[in-house]
């Protein structure tokens, strides 16, 4: 017999307990990365987290046999309603031991929160504010994941298609070796033809206060280069201010860098240390030495997360792809980087999946993202 119990946001002690399932379901597993103080506090706090300014979700945890055995997050994200015209609920933070019992009642708790709602669609893993990782991971589970990436085992993938959901996208991960790394002396040769010809030039940011300053122009050509892609929901100024003070404190200024053409920004690339190794050396626990460690780690790391590549639309073509690539390539070398994550490109992009191979990548990581209709 499994009991769902929904916990209340407002309760320490309920936070605690939720997050504590996923402590425990992966406690010795050499690849899950414990989270940091804070970081999933954030998520249930309807004060702090910009969600909850336009938005509504609800946490519930299974129990089974005396003992909190999964768990799962329920989301009515009324701007993608909005914006997309539907009537989708999200689920997020599932986690579940080996058990169909206990996945279906969190599902059906899931899906009976959502037709309460007249909500008649459920889309997932999918989270709370742009830049939160989604899917569940179907390969690639012998790797520590990208910096705030999703880590499960590999019979989620099960639990979840046995409640009927079926694959909505897949969202695959490049790993790039910098020694073996093949960018043709054609690309740098072409970017250096587009920038002269187009007057495109590279920004690299010295601070991370240059880069907060520069936070709404980034935030709206990310908007901007985005707007068509399936999880896109345009970001509001409460939600961009969380992005920045969660992200902030893991960047190192000149690994973010922009395309200008003149004062415009028509394109990005962000790159952040991946310090996973550090924070599961420290356990997740800050104090009295882990701060140090991290701090330490950032600076040291041999691993880079490529999480964010775009050019505006209308400056597509025509090479500019090329400028991004060369700088991709220059700043992992030129940082010392051993390893790069090119992090979560949409399995449909063809184009872009063909560039990345043609660069070395090889293909380590799928996430799936899952929908089912509500009767």
């Amino acid at each position: 017999m499994v009991e769902i119990v929904k916990i209340d946001t407002g309760n320490k002690a309920d936070v605690k307990r939720f997050i504590q399932v996923n402590v425990s379901l992966y406690k010795g597993c050499p690849y899950w990365v414990p989270p940091l103080p804070g970081d999933q506090e954030f998520y249930l706090d309807r004060r702090r987290n910009p969600f909850f300014e336009h938005s509504d979700a609800d946490f519930f945890i299974a129990v089974k046999d005396g003992r909190d055995v999964g768990r799962i997050a329920v989301l009515e994200n009324r701007r993608h309603n909005e914006h997309k015209h539907e009537h989708t609920a999200y689920w997020y933070f599932f986690d579940s031991i080996d058990d169909l019992e206990v996945s279906r009642a969190l599902f059906q708790a899931a899906e009976d929160w959502a037709r309460a709602r007249g909500l008649n669609q459920m889309l997932g893993p999918k989270g709370f504010i742009p830049f939160d990782a989604f899917g569940v991971l179907i390969q690639g589970f012998d790797a520590l994941p990208a910096m705030g990436g999703l880590y499960n085992y590999p019979y989620y993938d099960k639990l979840v298609t046995d409640m009927g959901y079926q694959r909505f996208v897949d969202i695959t991960s490049w790993y790039m070796d910098a020694e073996t790394m093949d960018v043709s002396p054609r690309i740098y040769e072409l970017a250096e033809k587009v920038k002269k010809h187009r007057g495109i030039t590279i920004k690299t940011f010295r601070s991370k206060n240059e880069i907060r300053q520069m936070a709404n122009a980034i935030m709206q050509v990310y908007n901007d280069t985005f707007v068509n892609n399936w999880e896109y929901v345009p970001v509001t100024q409460s939600e961009m201010k969380a992005i920045l003070d969660r992200m902030l404190p893991i960047v190192r200024p000149e690994l973010i860098k922009l395309a200008m053409k003149g004062d415009e920004i028509i394109g990005f690339l962000f790159g952040f240390p991946n310090i996973n190794e550090a924070i599961q050396q420290i356990g997740g626990r800050l104090w009295p030495f882990g701060f140090i460690k991290l701090l330490r780690a950032l600076k040291t790391t041999r691993r880079i997360d490529l999480n964010g590549m775009g050019i505006l639309p209308k400056h597509q073509g025509g090479g500019a792809n090329a400028v991004l690539y060369a700088e991709m390539a220059r700043t992992i070398k030129d940082n010392k980087f051993r390893f790069a994550e090119l992090v979560q490109v949409e399995a449909g992009n063809e184009k872009m999946q063909a560039e990345v191979k043609a660069l070395g990548a090889i293909l380590y990581k799928i996430h799936r993202v899952y929908t089912k209709r509500l009767d």
